[in-house]
């Protein structure tokens, strides 16, 4: 059984975040209202039409629906869509286990596509991936280049594809 991860530093980049997902993740509709702000906050990601099913520090869980928009001309999701799904899930889940002062970038994105994806998917992003604290620059101005991989699942619990996206984190100015 997994346990919560403690609370981030409120002065955390993702603590803002983790707060307005605990309001309101709990509320009839609450997790639609908070992809949706998502969305409006990052316009690119809200095109996508994916939902926030679960985040906690360190992990995020992302679905998303196949529909028209997101399709490829064999009727399942588009490469690009899954890498994006992918890169949501790893973001939200590097994000909330940021310590103050520390932001993050993608350098770059790697994936690998399994199976056509079909009806509704599921990303789930874990952050750090390997037991132990996260791993962070300790001088100022320092950078630290990290992976953090989602994996994408189908209705039927098979692995449609795998995202890995290299983050690179430093302190903020």
């Amino acid at each position: 059984m997994d346990h919560p991860s403690p609370s981030p530093d409120p002065a955390a980049p993702g603590a803002a975040l983790l707060r307005q997902w605990s309001r309101l993740s709990k509320l009839p509709g609450g997790r639609m209202l908070f992809s949706r702000l998502l969305g409006w906050k990052v316009p690119y990601t809200g095109a996508l039409g994916s939902r926030v099913q679960a985040l906690e520090p360190g992990r995020a869980v992302v679905i998303l629906r196949v529909r028209r928009g997101v399709r490829n001309h064999l009727g399942s999701a588009h490469a690009v869509a899954l890498t994006n799904l992918g890169e949501l899930a790893t973001g939200l889940a590097v994000l909330t286990q940021l310590p103050p002062r520390v932001r993050g970038i993608v350098l770059r994105l790697e994936s690998e596509y399994l199976k056509k994806g079909r009806g509704t998917l599921r990303a789930e992003a874990r952050w750090p991936t390997t037991a132990g604290p996260p791993p962070f620059p300790v001088e100022v101005g320092g950078i630290s280049d990290e992976w953090a991989e989602a994996v994408i699942r189908d209705e039927e619990g098979d692995e449609v594809a795998r995202v890995r996206a290299l983050w690179r984190l430093g302190r903020s100015t």
